[in-house]
């Protein structure tokens, strides 16, 4: 099967917020994710203030991308945990670098989204911004890899 190939530009920047991406402690973290106003005027945002949450995709643009792993490995290089394909785990290192990252909306000011726990850092290129509707959540039961829920036991927790 041949590649399809297209191109994604940004529609908006992060600003502030986390400087590296680190594995944990993205607890009350807090940045603003500003829209393009060359492109878009305060229209583009309008009704946004009627969510708690977006989803926001992006480009993990600080990333080395030949650290690139298609493979299997072990999640966070720790030997206790099961080696999973790159489609088993949700890290950085994967073929188009996008990430998805759901966070609260804490206010819409004209382009500025100012939000809550977003797992991206300063200068991180935004591709698409949502409004998270709880209807796209999950359907039925939940269940995840037991390693999952202790690699994350941390990620949301405050810093503090």
């Amino acid at each position: 099967m041949a590649a399809d190939k297209f191109t994604v530009e940004s529609i908006a920047r992060v600003i502030g917020g986390r400087t590296e991406p680190t594995d944990d402690y993205w607890g009350g973290s807090r940045a603003i994710i500003r829209i393009d106003e060359d492109r878009f005027t305060p229209d583009a945002t309008k009704g946004l203030e009627e969510f708690s949450h977006l989803e926001i995709i992006f480009r993990f643009h600080l990333t080395d991308p030949t650290d690139l792993n298609l493979g299997a490995r072990r999640p966070r290089d720790n030997p206790e945990w099961p080696e999973v394909g790159t489609f088993g785990h949700r890290n950085m290192r994967r073929i188009n670098w996008l990430g998805v990252s759901r966070c609260r909306l804490v206010k819409v000011d004209g382009l500025d989204l100012h939000v809550e726990e977003l797992d991206a850092v300063d200068g991180t290129p935004v591709l698409d911004i949502k409004p998270w509707f709880s209807e796209f959540g999950p359907r039925g039961e939940v269940h995840q890899a037991d390693w999952a829920t202790q690699m994350l036991e941390l990620y949301f927790a405050n810093r503090d």
